[in-house]
């Protein structure tokens, strides 16, 4: 282990040896990265764990510099553990690099159905038992992390102490086809609000996907078409991506000695929005962190657009409505769209095809529960049914929700201290 310091905190890199199948423990293994946090002074103290489990899926643990955010209240009496999950950051990454080494799509798709919250909460279990000495410890779940949670109440709680969730209470039996019906309405008011705020954004989102769809430009390998244009409302759940979205659909057009074209400022601003190149399996398994059971997802955001006709581009550029941007859907066309995607459109469509998941959550067992649990359910979430998770925190025994309208979705990384604050406070109150 290699340990050093940024100011306030010392950090530790830890890696661990898991098995790839939780099942065939005797089979091949595969690597999971933590970093160790732990405030400066307090390196030898036996603190408290609080394991972080970031949002995605695909997302490596938040690299915090120094004592930031919600890092610098929870090493007021933790000691934390940043989880890379398997597959991401330092996790034995997986993506269009490293998949071929499993041999086929075929292969790749066998190999990322362990990649999941059933195996990530394996793992964390595994992980425990050589850093607590098997004490329990207090997972903070973030979004999918938050799904995470879930999972680890419904199958380990002995391993728990609390449980801290901010905006990811998931469905216990949704389909992804009800995740999606549920989420185009919220996208669409999370639109209409936005243009309520820059009215003049109306025009220039008609003008932009009316040139991508005359011209269908390429910039550095991406493939720039109404559609991807569209997803750039994955910026609209956040708190400042209204804003973001904003300034970039600002700069979008400059006078060239070719006549009007698409700025060099908007292309960079729209393939970095919008490339899945440092976390690929947020596309690729987006929608099988909602399968259960023998139900294929089937491209289900794709299949479930097409109850929602207002969110076709080519429709709203006949009319004279305004373009409806899209968010958080994944659709065949990103394998085609982005080159980091490309080559495993494949693997992808198998993965959509699959029809053997395991069931994820415990009904029963939530019912019964004994862990503390605290939940931040944010208001409108677009990333998140509320409906959903009011109805999944009403199922878990005790658990106890701050519904706020204060943040978005990423309220843990805005409101950071004052957030955890009031989510240890919940777990901590006496019924």
């Amino acid at each position: 282990m290699t340990s050093y310091r940024q100011p306030g905190v010392v950090l530790t890199d830890r890696r661990f040896s898991v098995p790839l199948d939780h099942s065939d423990p005797g089979g091949e293994r595969i690597e999971v990265y933590g970093r160790e946090a732990v405030a400066a002074g307090r390196a030898g103290e036996a603190l408290p764990w609080l394991v972080y489990l970031e949002g995605g899926p695909g997302f490596g643990a938040r690299r915090f510099t120094g004592t930031e955010a919600w890092l610098g209240r929870a090493l007021r009496e933790f000691r934390v553990l940043l989880l890379d999950q398997r597959g991401t950051g330092l996790s034995t990454p997986a993506n269009r690099q490293t998949l071929p080494l499993r041999g086929g799509p075929r292969e790749q798709a066998d190999y990322l159905a362990h990649f999941r919250s059933d195996a990530i909460v394996r793992d964390c279990e595994a992980i425990r038992q050589q850093v607590t000495g098997g004490a329990p410890w207090t997972v903070l779940g973030q979004s999918f992390g938050g799904f995470c949670a879930v999972r680890y109440l419904s199958s380990a709680p002995e391993g728990l102490a609390a449980v801290l969730i901010t905006g990811g209470l998931p469905s216990l039996d949704a389909h992804a086809d009800d995740v999606y019906r549920a989420a185009y309405p919220r996208i669409e008011r999370k639109v209409a609000a936005h243009y309520a705020r820059y009215p003049q954004d109306v025009d220039r989102a008609r003008a932009i996907a009316g040139h991508l769809a005359e011209h269908r430009p390429e910039s550095a390998g991406h493939r720039l078409t109404p559609e991807l244009f569209q997803s750039l409302g994955i910026l609209l759940g956040t708190g400042s991506g209204s804003h973001q979205l904003h300034y970039l659909l600002e700069n979008a057009f400059v006078r060239t000695p070719h006549g009007t074209e698409l700025s060099d400022t908007f292309q960079e601003g729209l393939r970095s929005a919008t490339s899945f190149a440092g976390h690929p399996l947020y596309a690729l398994l987006h929608e099988a962190i909602y399968a259960q059971g023998a139900h294929a997802t089937g491209w289900a955001a794709d299949r479930v657009r097409a109850e929602f006709p207002q969110f076709d581009a080519a429709t709203a550029l006949a009319g004279d409505g305004p373009l409806l941007f899209t968010g958080e859907t994944i659709h065949p066309w990103h394998f085609e769209a982005d080159p980091a995607l490309r080559p495993l459109r494949e693997t992808a469509e198998l993965l959509a095809r699959r029809t053997d998941w395991p069931v994820l959550y415990d009904p029963e067992r939530l019912a019964a529960n004994e862990v503390p649990v605290a939940a931040a359910v944010y208001h409108d979430d677009m990333y998140v049914d509320t409906g959903h998770s009011l109805r999944t925190a009403a199922a878990i025994r005790g658990l106890r929700t701050w519904v706020t309208n204060e943040y978005e979705h990423d309220g843990v990384r805005a409101g950071g201290p004052r957030v955890l604050d009031r989510l240890l406070a919940l777990v901590r109150s006496e019924a």
